[in-house]
């Protein structure tokens, strides 16, 4: 697939942000909103790119996606942001009702997903926006792990026809993949291949902590495979039965709650098409709370560490 680790770490939001001007300056279609939160999102180049193609709602997210959708509907490509539990939780109804049961055509970005949050502590660490969005009839939901997958993601994103869901992580992060890789909305990207255990991560935090996992495993002579699941839904099943097909089992990891997120996504298909041993490395029914990143992946057992020992479990069962 083409990984690197020789890149200087990059924001993503910055490359989200870049990535819409380099859109919109094809596309007079493309146009963003924020909440209040355009510093937040890196957006204020596309502002000064296109002053009258960026709209700032303030505190107002309920609003920002009724006026996305009426944008839509007279054929914009608006892409909506705001903090992750601000674009799910509090404006779910406008999206599931005014975006997507209307059949339109717009664009939502939630930022600083999970521990991503931080310092803004429990009421901003949204574990929950996967569960809510995965419910969403027809909605395509994504979340890149790195600075070349949010480019072609986005890119893939705008030109879909219909809703999508990106969970953004913000903050600056060392490339997995090369510039210029392709993506495909609803195809996993395979980082390592493996015939023992099989690790699907999804985002920026996770990817890495699973790389870094097939490591500790090989050093104990365990192959384990590597999978960016990076579009939750629709998930590719080919690729799941595949490698349930190939491996022993398998060990999911996500910066959200175990339920209802990446892990119950991948136990569905496993039950329906190739039942495997699987272990789910995430949030387990328990709120944010303040902590630096590191702190929050220990205090979470969000780690490398767990997810190797979860696939000794799998391997031993």
């Amino acid at each position: 697939m083409g990984a690197t680790t020789e890149m200087e770490p990059k924001e993503m939001r910055v490359v989200y942000a870049e990535t819409l001007v380099r859109l919109a300056e094809v596309n007079p279609d493309v146009v963003i909103l924020e909440a209040d939160l355009m510093k937040a999102s890196a957006t204020g180049i596309f502002q000064k790119r296109f002053p009258d193609r960026a709209f700032n709602v303030g505190v107002a997210e309920a609003n920002m996606l009724g006026i996305a959708a009426g944008l839509s509907a007279s054929g914009k490509i608006p892409f909506a942001a705001s903090f992750t539990c601000f674009s799910s939780r509090r404006a779910y109804d406008q999206f599931f009702i005014s975006c997507n049961y209307s059949g339109l055509n717009v664009k939502l970005v939630g930022t600083d997903p999970g521990i991503a949050a931080e310092y803004n502590g429990g009421t901003h660490m949204c574990f929950e926006d996967l569960g809510l969005m995965r419910n969403v009839p027809g909605l395509v939901v994504f979340e890149p792990c790195d600075p070349p997958s949010v480019a072609a993601l986005v890119e893939r994103a705008a030109a879909h026809k219909g809703c999508t869901y990106l969970r953004l992580h913000r903050k600056p992060i060392r490339p997995i993949y090369r510039d210029g890789e392709s993506f495909e909305l609803g195809k996993g990207k395979v980082i390592r291949d493996g015939g023992d255990v099989t690790l699907i991560a999804v985002g920026a935090i996770m990817v890495p902590e699973a790389i870094a996992a097939a490591d500790l495993l090989k050093a104990d002579g365990v192959s384990a495979a590597v999978i960016d699941m990076h579009t939750i839904k629709p998930i590719d099943r080919e690729l799941v039965v595949a490698f349930a097909r190939k491996t022993r089992g398998f060990v999911t990891c996500e910066n959200h709650q175990v339920v209802n997120g990446l892990g119950s996504a991948v136990a569905e298909v496993l039950c329906e098409a190739c039942p495997r041993p699987l272990r789910r490395v995430g949030i387990r029914d328990e709120f944010g709370e303040v902590g630096t990143l590191d702190y929050l992946k220990g205090r979470y057992r969000l780690t490398a560490a767990t997810i190797a020992e979860e696939a000794r479990v799998v391997l031993e069962g």
